[in-house]
């Protein structure tokens, strides 16, 4: 028998001795960082307090009470007492039935009348069918991603289910090492932009954090060849944890599957489909510029299917001596400040990811209250000396001034922004502008996965801001949804078109210009002077839109290198309007660390530049007497 089968037993018998007599437990089984106890008793478990929470306090683990096959009535005559039990104006889309879990999922328009008062509706329809019923919400816009994502897990059922009672084996196996020490290695994104990955490394765990790509920077990825990264192949790896689904962090994670990885990903639901959706656009992309992709789209597939959604505030063990804790970064949707507590108290680290402090239209600011912290590894994009961002209101006005003075000039306003996130934040800001009339309505043009992105949004409305959320989902006046935004899906013709007719503003990607939409935009719209290219994110040095910000009025596209190189003559007005940014700036990042609680004793500033993360090192320390570190790629720390 092996040593998880042992205690497997030894917590069956645990659960046994701690559960009423009359309750029959027939398996236990871990699953990802779940217990699982099967017993043809769920309901009676579920209906009487404290049993599931004195388990979870026993046993210091998270319990799910899941139903035996002989207590689970027929599907179809569950559809039919499900179905009379919800009330119809719930609008339900879909009932699906999983007998290896014994849930029964039910897509519906409304999940609150489905769940009713207390959860009444929910206990009503377990107790008639023996089902244990979970809700998902159907998307108030219609997304490709989340069907697409939610049918595929579907179809991977058992093999998910495997793949998490493996996972659930090494998060429960016996500790093995009496060293006590934990380590940080640095495998990019420190005194750079980009490429974010650290491993965070203890004698009996390692942990892959983040694993993107560089803008503007073919080639420069992260340092994983590194004798502490994956020398000893990707499964020497326990897990990996992604803070949020940008490219410069997520980009990279399915080459880890190419290489033979076949762990768990951990990451916010909504993370888990934005990072398929960029993924496979990565590789559209390459596949249109003539480069070859690092990996196929069966590894984003795989990244999936091995990914475990975490709820923000969780404890979650992904390890046998790492909890996870994810909390808010404020910065796109789903992005999360990660905590890390290791040991039995003996040393915690926070991972702030991408992160705004403030809140924003879209999101809520960051959370940075923590049990307990004594090292942050902060972002410092915008952390330099004068790294100071207007104001929301003043941004918001300077760039209805922009769009005043073009739309006046007969010219049309090309906003290269982020599909995730700056999009989002600026469709609030033009719809609400264009009601109140503070700039004349007129078509918004959506290019790229910024409409698909959108409706991602909308199926997660737990995670904006609550006046959003009430708007999306109880007012009917979705503001994703005016008429005045059209989707770009006729290719080139339907560009020329555009830029052929009356003044327009059109949100494209990518947010850099370091290819695709924005591309042809620049051709059509680049040499005319009433036009305006209009910055509202961060550009990276070495991509094209650094290069537009600073001034250059000629550029190449295509093979720049080759007889087929195209030159294209920049006539248009190039605006730079701050405040857009997701990024907390100088003035945020230290009012991030001042108000933190408790604040850490040791800061690494790293996701900046070298004179960034070297002013906000050397701020931090003078303003707050701490340890800080702007550290180079490939250091390793002991923290512990």
């Amino acid at each position: 028998m092996s040593s998880a089968d042992e205690t497997l037993d030894r917590i069956k018998a645990q659960v046994e001795e701690e559960t009423p007599d009359d309750i029959e437990i027939e398996s236990v089984a871990f699953e990802g960082p779940e217990l699982v106890i099967y017993t043809p008793d769920a309901q009676t478990v579920a209906n009487r307090d404290g049993i599931v929470r004195n388990l979870a306090q026993t046993l210091r683990k998270r319990i799910n009470v899941r139903p035996t096959q002989e207590a689970l009535v027929p599907p179809n005559e569950a559809r039919a007492r499900i179905t009379q039990t919800i009330p119809e104006d719930a609008g339900v889309q879909n009932l699906d039935f999983d007998r290896q879990t014994g849930e029964v999922f039910i897509e519906a328009e409304k999940p609150g009348r489905v769940i009713g008062r207390h959860g009444a509706t929910l206990d009503e329809i377990s107790a008639s069918v023996g089902w244990t019923p979970e809700v998902v919400r159907t998307p108030p816009m219609e997304s490709s991603t989340v069907s697409n994502v939610r049918n595929y897990l579907k179809q991977e059922r058992e093999e998910r289910r495997d793949i998490l009672q493996r996972v659930g084996r090494q998060i429960n196996r016996p500790t093995t090492s009496d060293e006590d020490w934990v380590r940080l290695t640095t495998l990019g994104c420190c005194r750079e932009v980009g490429r974010a990955a650290f491993i965070l490394s203890t004698p009996e765990s390692r942990i892959l954090i983040d694993c993107g790509d560089k803008p503007g920077a073919e080639g420069e990825v992260p340092y994983l060849q590194a004798p502490e990264a994956l020398a000893a192949g990707p499964n020497s790896l326990d897990a990996v944890v992604l803070t949020h689904a940008h490219l410069d962090h997520s980009a990279l994670i399915p080459i880890l599957f190419k290489y033979g990885y076949d762990g768990p990903i951990y990451t916010t639901a909504p993370t888990r489909d934005l990072m398929g959706l960029l993924q496979l656009d990565y590789l559209d992309v390459a596949s249109k510029e003539g480069r070859t992709p690092p990996y196929e789209s069966q590894q984003v597939r795989d990244a999936l299917k091995h990914t475990i959604p975490l709820e923000f505030g969780n404890v979650t063990d992904i390890a046998p001596d790492i909890k996870l804790t994810m909390h808010n970064a404020g910065h796109i949707l789903g992005s999360a400040v990660c905590h890390f507590h290791i040991g039995e108290g003996r040393y915690n680290v926070a991972f702030s990811g991408d992160i705004h402090y403030k809140d924003t239209r879209l999101l809520d600011g960051a959370v940075n209250d923590f049990p307990r912290v004594e090292t942050l590894v902060l972002e410092s994009t915008y952390g330099g000396k004068n790294d100071y961002q207007t104001d929301q209101s003043d941004s918001e006005r300077v760039l209805k001034d922009v769009i005043n003075e073009t739309y006046e000039n007969d010219g049309k306003v090309l906003i290269p922004a982020f599909a995730v996130g700056r999009s989002q934040e600026l469709m609030l800001v033009l719809e609400e502008a264009m009601r109140k009339g503070d700039i004349p309505t007129m078509p918004v043009y959506l290019d790229g996965m910024i409409r698909e992105a959108t409706a991602i949004h909308t199926a997660y409305p737990e995670y904006l801001r609550d006046d959003l959320r009430q708007r999306i989902l109880y007012e009917d006046e979705n503001p994703f949804l005016a008429e005045q935004f059209e989707q770009v899906d006729g290719g080139d013709e339907m560009r020329q078109d555009i830029a052929d007719d009356e003044p327009a503003i059109i949100l494209t990607t990518s947010g850099m210009v370091t290819g695709g939409p924005v591309m042809s935009w620049l051709r059509l719209l680049g040499s005319e002077p009433d036009n305006t290219m209009a910055f509202v994110g961060y550009q990276a040095e070495g991509t094209l839109g650094r290069q537009i910000q600073r001034g250059q009025d000629e550029i190449t596209m295509g093979d720049t290198s080759g007889p087929r190189a195209e030159r294209v003559s920049l006539r248009l007005n190039v605006e730079t309007v701050d405040g857009f940014s997701g990024h907390a700036d100088r003035q945020g990042l230290e009012s991030f660390v001042e108000t933190m609680h408790p604040r850490p004793e040791k800061i690494l500033c790293v996701h900046g530049d070298a004179s960034t993360t070297n002013q906000l090192s050397s701020a931090l320390y003078q303003k707050f007497n701490m340890r800080t570190h702007n550290p180079k790629n490939l250091e390793t720390f002991r923290l512990s």
